[in-house]
């Protein structure tokens, strides 16, 4: 009779104690499978420069973020001035990725907030973003001089994820320093 309590007794202690660790872990570090593999080739129109694409193969041999964002996005505002002042340091281009978004809200956006970017591609339909396994904006990915994703990071940038994060990152996948 005792048996017959026992496994469900067990069961539920387990499903407890994984739910415990669960509610331990940060969300904002899901971890990428991407991270160390070939960065997900793309070709997409260009948001500031009509006509032209913005293409993964344009920053070959460099170091270089992929900064994903919208005019819907919330938390993109917040980081927008950090990237801003980041990129006046002009320590590695940072691509933006418009995604599903409305393009003349976007440049009006980059027009009246600043224009970080090196270039913008725009993702009207969102198939790049799943390429790059995006679950929301903002996302910044760091990628190596070989096409290489090395850092996945979720969530706006702060000053603070910008030097403890992707400084040291940036400095160690220079050309030269990779290791």
């Amino acid at each position: 009779m005792k048996a017959k309590f026992l496994v469900p007794l067990i069961i539920f202690i387990a499903l407890v104690l994984l739910l415990a660790y669960g509610l331990t872990r940060d969300p904002r570090e899901v971890p990428s499978p991407l991270i160390g593999k070939p960065a997900p080739a793309f070709s997409l129109p260009s948001l500031t420069a009509p006509g032209k694409k913005v293409s993964t193969a344009d920053y070959r041999g460099k170091v270089w973020l992929l900064n994903v964002w919208a005019t819907w996005c919330i938390s993109c505002r917040a980081e927008h001035p950090n990237l801003v002042a980041f990129a006046r340091q002009g320590v590695v281009p940072i691509v933006g990725l418009d995604w599903k978004d409305d393009s003349d809200a976007a440049r009006r956006w980059l027009a009246e907030l600043g224009d970080p970017y090196d270039a913008v591609a725009v993702d009207a339909d969102g198939r790049v973003a799943i390429d790059w396994g995006v679950y929301g904006a903002p996302e910044t990915y760091l990628i190596d001089p070989q096409g290489i994703i090395r850092h996945k990071h979720i969530g706006p940038l702060t000053p603070e994820v910008i030097r403890d994060e992707l400084l040291p990152l940036i400095e160690k996948y220079r050309p030269g320093n990779a290791s």
